[in-house]
């Protein structure tokens, strides 16, 4: 646990406003909550880069969502989103009979099939951008507003 806090304290030290750490770790947050999953670092880094923003700071606001968050964090979000958009089921049903790893590589590897388990999934696919944009948008917010009075703390001190 004092690795995480010795982190968290390293970006309070970082030299530069605390407007601009506040930013950078938002950004972080906004990207690494996002539903753009796989891009996570890339944009964080990216946005950082785009704004002269400390891209260490982005990388840990990033951090946020890590292997141990991703599940709980996503399924709040498909949650979320289903219930924003009246969405009742969001899961199709599951042919448990047919169901197999190669049996759905042969599925998938067809183009008719592919396309009808994406349309069997898009309500699940809607559910999880919606919620995911409004938890990263608030978490955003918030990671901003106690980091920018931490790291105005932290310089009077």
């Amino acid at each position: 646990m004092s690795y995480f806090r010795d982190k968290f304290k390293s970006i309070l030290k970082v030299k530069d406003s605390p407007h601009r750490i506040a930013l950078a770790f938002a950004f972080g947050v906004f990207m690494g909550i996002s539903p753009f999953l796989g891009l996570h670092y890339i944009g964080g880094i990216f946005l950082a880069y785009l704004f002269r923003l400390n891209r260490l700071v982005a990388i840990v606001g990033i951090s946020v969502n890590n292997p141990w968050t991703i599940v709980p964090i996503s399924s709040f979000a498909v949650w979320l989103g289903a219930k924003m958009m009246g969405i009742r089921q969001v899961l199709p049903e599951v042919d448990w009979k047919n169901l197999g790893l190669l049996n759905m590589i042969k599925k998938i590897a067809e183009w008719e099939h592919f396309l009808s388990m994406v349309k069997q999934l898009m309500p699940l696919i809607k559910a999880f951008f919606v919620g995911s944009f409004l938890i990263c948008t608030l978490s955003a917010i918030v990671s901003y507003i106690i980091i920018h009075v931490l790291a105005a703390r932290y310089r009077k001190i």
